[in-house]
């Protein structure tokens, strides 16, 4: 176990240069492609290049080892994830659209397009997959190995949803629930370790609610010509932010850490957080295969 000092070392100039890096990424990407691109290009590059040189100076190992290795257990993790994802989004809005809180309704200025689909869903993904990089991977790891897991786990799940604050619309209830998240995807990882399954389950659930209609996060993406329209209040639809600020995602929560709890998850054995020789608690644990 490294002593605190080490710790900090490894994790203040990650993140410093993680933050450098996609303000410096963000422009370029914005230039290229617009607002959403830029987002989410300059999050998931950043992410890659810190982790990747962080592994490189500090641990002297291939980009692979913050979990990205892949086998039949990182399958299996993957699709446990967009499966609980996406179950977790239709939670969430089925019971709306029953119980006619809202209606689903055209909007022919934007009409479907399949383009358009497989477009937001590539954005959603790389968005999805740049900040699972960045909370769940190389600082993480490092400070999970040195602290254990409530002291990793709870404070970067709080930060995750704290970083959410600048997002449009923001207000406390979507920052706790957004934390919420944050937190269990921290303990996806703890019972996968590796990023398939929070990246899976972070990517589920951005993508399902815009089938339905509703912004993500405050941000508004049409991808199938209709919109929810609520006669609900804000405390059920999330108003401007989404339903991620509604009651309803604070209960749905509950049901997702359920999941993640009883889902038979593949447990792989993390280069940064196991040590080389230990008792694995979970049955048939699947080494990375050889980079």
């Amino acid at each position: 176990m490294r002593p605190p000092a080490q710790i900090a070392l490894r994790i203040v100039p990650y993140v410093v240069f993680y933050f450098l890096l996609a303000s410096l990424a963000g422009p370029l990407f914005l230039w290229l492609g617009g607002y959403l691109v830029g987002v989410n290009a300059s999050l998931l590059f950043a992410a890659l290049f810190v982790i990747w040189l962080a592994l490189r100076i500090f641990e002297n190992r291939p980009l692979m080892d913050a979990g990205l290795w892949w086998n039949h257990a990182s399958a299996d993790n993957l699709a446990f994830g967009l499966g609980g994802g996406i179950a977790a989004g239709c939670l969430v809005m089925g019971p709306a659209v029953l119980l006619h809180l809202g209606r689903v309704v055209a909007t022919p200025k934007e009409p479907f397009s399949p383009g358009t689909l497989l477009f937001v869903a590539a954005l959603l993904a790389a968005g999805a997959a740049g900040e699972e990089l960045f909370f769940r991977g190389y600082a993480f790891q490092v400070l999970l190995a040195g602290t254990g897991p409530y002291a990793t786990v709870l404070p970067v799940g709080v930060l995750f949803g704290l970083l959410h604050t600048g997002n449009p619309h923001s207000n406390w209830l979507a920052i706790i629930n957004t934390a919420g998240f944050g937190i269990l995807f921290g303990y996806a990882y703890l019972r996968s370790r590796d990023l398939w399954l929070p990246m899976g389950l972070h990517f589920g659930w951005n993508f399902t609610l815009p089938l339905f209609g509703v912004p993500v996060s405050g941000l508004r993406m049409n991808v199938t010509g209709h919109e929810m329209v609520w006669s609900a209040g804000p405390w059920v639809s999330g108003g401007e932010y989404g339903p991620e600020a509604s009651v309803l995602t604070s209960a749905v929560l509950v049901a997702v850490f359920v999941f993640l709890l009883k889902a038979p998850v593949r447990r792989q054995i993390s280069p940064l957080t196991d040590p080389e020789v230990s008792a694995v608690c979970e049955s048939q644990p699947q080494r990375p295969l050889p980079s």
